[in-house]
């Protein structure tokens, strides 16, 4: 990993850790409703100001963290595990089961995916449940797909025809030889898909369609206070900064972790 991606590590850390223990750190109840500080800008009591109901806008942007990361990487596991055995049986088995399961990839591949992400929140009750599973739901067709193509080549490797050979089943040569071979290529896919996933909680929550209030997510605190951007920024400002920040590490970390596994396959190639 490199040092752009290591720095971009401590700072997914750093974000995780204090949203974590924010309670602990931070004496402010992030739903409590304080009509006597209502928009107060950044002070010492109040490190980024307030929002219209009077609420710490500190200890809110850490609690939803909290919340937007957890989510984000619950759904990038979901989705890993998913299309991990849908790639695995499709690229192993191939025929009537690689052609229905393609299709299906396809189908779901051809729609915009925030679009589909929206559309299955809209037909589920509002919730943190329902944006886990709305992103898995859009998710895990790339990593079926890239999976898929994996297993083609490993399963015309010698090792498992060697496996073949002496009389392995097709779950212990799925299970032992290939699934091995294929986890590090889908944490390379999920720490590419983990900045998307922060984007599409927060527009979800942003549209109403994630975690309801007053729970505060990221994109959800931009909802709520939108609509003073111009005359009170602070209450806008932290919120966004903290999805863009997050997106971008995410994004620095995947591009490393897919760097490292490709010197890392060239390699093994050359040998």
């Amino acid at each position: 990993m490199g040092t752009t991606a290591k720095i971009a590590a401590s700072v997914i850390g750093v974000i995780f850790v204090l949203s974590v223990f924010a309670s602990f750190l931070i004496p402010w109840d992030p739903d409590a409703i304080n009509l006597d500080a209502i928009r107060q800008p950044p002070s010492m009591t109040h490190p980024l100001g307030t929002d219209n109901k009077g609420r710490d806008i500190l200890s809110r942007a850490l609690a939803g963290g909290r919340i937007s990361i957890g989510i984000s990487v619950f759904a990038a596991i979901i989705s890993m595990l998913a299309g991990l055995s849908v790639g695995l049986v499709s690229g192993y088995y191939g025929g009537a089961a690689d052609t229905v399961l393609m299709a299906l990839v396809d189908l779901i591949l051809a729609f915009p995916s925030l679009i589909l992400a929206i559309g299955i929140s809209v037909l589920l009750p509002p919730g943190m449940y329902t944006v886990v599973i709305a992103i898995a739901s859009v998710g895990w067709v790339s990593f079926a797909r890239l999976v898929r193509g994996h297993v083609l080549s490993l399963k015309e490797a010698p090792y498992v025809e060697a496996a073949k050979a002496i009389g392995c089943g097709d779950i212990r040569i799925l299970i032992v030889h290939i699934l091995p071979q294929c986890i590090p290529l889908a944490f390379v896919m999920a720490g590419m898909k983990l900045g998307g996933y922060i984007l599409t909680e927060a527009a979800l929550g942003f549209l109403g369609l994630g975690v309801q209030p007053p729970t505060a997510t990221w994109g959800s605190m931009i909802s709520a206070n939108r609509a003073f951007i111009n005359s009170s920024p602070w209450m806008v400002l932290p919120p966004g900064a903290l999805i863009a920040v997050t997106a971008l590490c995410f994004n620095l970390i995947g591009d490393s972790l897919r760097d490292g596994f490709d010197a890392a396959r060239d390699k093994l190639r050359y040998f």
